[in-house]
């Protein structure tokens, strides 16, 4: 693996200037990280499942008609195709071929953890209470955070073989220690009237 992590946080900053975009890119980027240990070959898969997990939406705010193939392009060029396949197929209206474990993984990631902190902004105490099946039933409601693809959610556990509630419970359990970080705290307290 050629491309740093470092290097490829810059290459998103570049890119990438909205903090919410920038935050969803390394909450996707820490889920990978931790699906590596979880569902790929272990420790030598980090770096890879991570770099796939932070640049996969890298070039959606500056070129959202042309994602990603920016992206996808300029990670070839680095000999990182791997980590480009698996980002030119993280959605699967677009019929790339899902070959790799990592392939599979971050289309089973991306929007559920996504929705997991969406979940979390309108919780009283975000992710530190939050548990699958709390996600679950906000899955079913299509009107909550309405812009996330349940069927990709879906289709995601499917194609990786996971059962949806244990791999809600991975997303919630892989962010918790980065709650601060990623402000996944939820909404204040009320206070008694």
């Amino acid at each position: 693996m050629s491309l740093t992590r470092d290097a490829a946080w810059t290459h998103l900053c570049d890119w990438t200037k909205t903090p919410a975009l920038r935050n969803h890119a390394r909450a996707v980027e820490l889920v990978m990280r931790a699906a590596a240990l979880k569902y790929g070959a272990g420790a030598s898969d980090v770096e890879r499942y991570g770099l796939a997990g932070m640049l996969h939406d890298a070039d959606y705010e500056a070129w959202p008609e042309e994602h990603p193939k920016r992206i996808v392009s300029w990670l070839a060029e680095r000999g990182e195709a791997e980590v480009a396949h698996a980002i030119s197929a993280h959605y699967t209206k677009w019929g790339v071929p899902y070959e790799t474990q990592l392939d599979k993984t971050l289309l089973a990631c991306d929007e559920l953890t996504g929705f997991v902190g969406a979940c979390c902004h309108v919780r009283e105490g975000g992710i530190t209470t939050l548990e699958a099946p709390s996600v679950l039933k906000k899955l079913k409601d299509k009107g909550f955070a309405a812009k996330v693809e349940r069927d990709e959610v879906h289709q995601g556990c499917a194609l990786l073989g996971v059962e949806l509630a244990a791999h809600v419970a991975f997303v919630i359990e892989a962010l918790r220690p980065h709650a601060q970080e990623l402000s996944l705290l939820g909404r204040p307290a009320s206070k008694p009237a």
